[in-house]
């Protein structure tokens, strides 16, 4: 499956969203925008309907609760609202909604729908809901014996994946401590276990991915020849990497010893060749030379296309927006205003729509409409008095 529209209501910092969304997006917007806020709510379903360590109860403590949830724009008891629209590779349609709320100090379903084209398979709450308030503390996604009809949706939204590797914490993972540190979770969004996630993998396929990113490797790392991985004497696993050298054995090195741009290709790289469900990245031009993040945008097409994968990006990189081919309607706007972030799609939006079908590239057109207007006494004017 695939997204294909979200819609929010009081999500963080924003009031009011209702987007279409392609198989590649590109969220673009200033600085405190909102970009990570709006990543957070593929994260949050993520966490909803994952079997293990999930549901609305864990997702909402992750985020200090359902007060820090909803817009601070939002009115005193107005519900947060996530809405989705999917779409299988056969392009049959699904709607999940819900609605939470608080009673009595505590988060509370006060609605929840699921669609299967236009028919209704869930429309909560219900007549159980209303004899049994309690069940109205968990939603019927994170349930398996009330999801039969609609498990499909909560496979495809427990197979998302978000990716903000953190170089030091693949180095040494030994860093986050404690059984509910980020690294210990299933979606390992920082790379603390990237490579015990890559060990996990069969050898065959391992071994051809490390194949395929060594190749891609070669062209902005001249001297990488091969690429492992393998566990030491207690069992922990580490990327080597064998560089030429003019000492014939000398040549194999250890992620302690690969830069922080090297570590985050191969991160991504790494995801990208891996058949799983949407792909959520978060800057992922970050320590890379400015070159490698010129390719990017056309290397998540290709990949995209070939798993029929969907990839959303946060960024604001001048070059990584600088590739041609990207469409006006994989560019998501994020523009600050008074009460929240509104967000627009730039298809929507007639001087950029024209600007990117007349050749320009989506650096030229979009990011000068998201750029902060200076203003004295903040950065851009500093008061040397």
């Amino acid at each position: 499956m695939r997204f294909t529209r979200l819609k929010l209501e009081n999500w963080r910092n924003f009031r009011h969203v209702d987007v279409p969304l392609a198989q590649r997006v590109f969220v673009v917007g200033a600085n405190a925008s909102g970009k990570s806020n709006l990543l957070d709510v593929f994260r949050f379903l993520r966490t909803l309907a994952s079997p293990s360590n999930g549901g609305l109860a864990t997702a909402l403590e992750a985020r200090g609760g359902l007060s820090q949830v909803r817009c601070l724009h939002s009115r005193q008891r107005s519900d947060v609202v996530v809405e989705v629209e999917l779409q299988t590779d056969d392009e049959r349609a699904w709607t999940y909604r819900l609605a939470i709320g608080h009673e009595h100090g505590a988060p509370i379903v006060n609605g929840e729908v699921v669609k299967a084209a236009d028919e209704v398979l869930l429309n909560r709450p219900d007549a159980d809901d209303k004899r049994d308030s309690a069940r109205r503390r968990q939603t019927h996604l994170e349930q398996v014996g009330s999801n039969a009809k609609f498990r499909a949706i909560a496979d495809a939204l427990a197979s998302i994946r978000y990716l903000h590797l953190v170089p030091q914490l693949l180095r040494h993972p030994e860093m986050v401590r404690g059984p509910d540190a980020a690294a210990r979770s299933a979606s390992d969004p920082y790379g603390a276990r990237f490579l015990e996630h890559v060990m996990q993998s069969p050898d065959r396929t391992r071994n051809a991915r490390l194949k395929k990113i060594t190749t891609a490797l070669q062209s902005v790392v001249p001297l990488l020849k091969d690429l492992r991985v393998q566990t030491d004497k207690s069992g922990v696993p580490h990327l080597e990497g064998l560089f030429e050298h003019w000492r014939p054995k000398a040549g194999w090195q250890n992620e302690t010893h690969f830069s922080d741009g090297t570590l985050r290709l191969v991160a991504l790289l790494w995801s990208l060749l891996e058949d799983n469900g949407p792909l959520l990245l978060e800057e992922p031009e970050l320590s890379l030379h400015r070159e490698v993040v010129a390719r990017l945008a056309p290397l998540l097409w290709i990949q995209s296309g070939k798993k029929s994968r969907q990839v959303i990006v946060s960024t604001h990189s001048t070059d990584l927006l600088g590739d041609e081919g990207i469409d006006a309607s994989e560019i998501l706007l994020l523009l600050p205003a008074a009460e929240g972030t509104n967000v627009v799609s730039a298809a929507t939006h007639p001087e950029i729509k024209g600007a990117l079908a007349n050749g320009i590239s989506a650096a030229d057109a979009v990011l000068s409409a998201v750029a902060p207007s200076p203003r004295q006494g903040t950065l851009f004017e500093i008061d040397r008095g």
